[in-house]
């Protein structure tokens, strides 16, 4: 039925318009938008201050074409997998406002786009990060993991870790104990961001043959796993409060903030051994929610005399 479709829309005439919201849909927005949330603040921190508002810019632009290409790239590899999950079954490639051959290039012209960028109006440094943090997306997620272990968005959340690495590397031109700090929080939080949502859609994973932890598990051992991501996000996020060092303003922000998310967590959890319906989306949006906050701290706090 979905090739069938597939087929039918291929050969309708497709508008400009439709074909630019296609190119944009490609990129994954959303997930840009969550990428971008940790390089700003992290450049404030990294200048104790405001940047060149040039140089923001232009980080945020290199940052969204390397973030851009690498979902490019995954939509690519994963159409087959896209045509089976119903909520993935609107991407351009599904519904064949784009060519697979459209889509490839696309994903390689921002890719070298974002690299050429990053060096000319960045540093070296950082457009060899992006160019890790494309590879990693792509080879070890997409192509080895994802398909392979049910580990996958552990070690392949490390490509969403990269953006605060970039931003740091654009201001200082070099990489200390902060800024891994924070990349540390990323890597932490992205299972307990990502889990719960494995768990709503587990059964479209199952039917794509993707073996998410929700899969090949049980809602314990997901809710648990979860918990444990959790309090370690949280545990890294204090650690840069002596390190940077922090004030008040982060300190209480990562403090309450944490401790909603972890409650949220336990939740989940505690619904699942008991038998009761489970509501995985409110861990989801709340770990949201604690990055934001967390990296919206991370911002203000450098501006504060206190």
């Amino acid at each position: 039925m979905n090739v069938a479709v597939e087929g039918r829309i291929g050969k309708r005439h497709i508008s400009l318009s439709a074909k630019a919201k296609a190119y944009v849909a490609l990129t994954k927005p959303r997930v840009i938008e969550l990428l971008l949330v940790t390089t700003a603040p992290v450049m404030i921190l990294a200048q104790n201050g405001i940047p060149d508002l040039w140089l923001v810019v232009a980080t945020l632009v290199g940052g969204a074409l390397s973030a851009g290409s690498a979902g490019a790239f995954n939509c690519y590899i994963d159409r087959d997998i896209d045509r089976v999950m119903k909520r993935t079954q609107g991407r351009p490639l599904v519904t064949g406002e784009l060519t697979d051959r459209e889509a490839l290039v696309f994903a390689w012209v921002i890719g070298v786009a974002s690299i050429v960028w990053l060096a000319i109006f960045a540093n070296f440094l950082a457009a060899a990060l992006s160019l890790v943090a494309i590879l990693l997306y792509v080879f070890l997620y997409t192509v080895w993991l994802k398909r392979r272990t049910s580990q996958n968005i552990v070690w392949g959340g490390i490509a969403g870790c990269m953006p605060v690495l970039i931003g740091w590397a654009a201001v200082t031109h070099s990489l200390s104990w902060t800024p891994f700090i924070l990349f540390g929080v990323v890597f932490l939080w992205t299972p307990p961001h990502y889990w719960p949502l494995s768990m709503k859609y587990r059964d479209e994973y199952k039917a794509a043959n993707v073996p998410m932890l929700a899969v090949v598990r049980g809602r314990a051992v997901v809710g648990l796993q979860t918990i444990l991501y959790a309090w370690a996000t949280v545990a890294c996020s204090l650690l840069l409060i002596p390190v940077a060092p922090m004030g008040i303003v982060y300190s209480v922000v990562a403090l309450a903030s944490g401790a909603w998310f972890i409650y949220e967590t336990h939740r989940l959890y505690n619904r699942a051994i008991h038998g009761h319906e489970v509501k995985p989306m409110r861990v989801f949006h709340a770990s949201i929610s604690y990055l934001t906050l967390v990296f919206l701290a991370v911002a203000i706090d450098p501006l504060l005399p206190f």
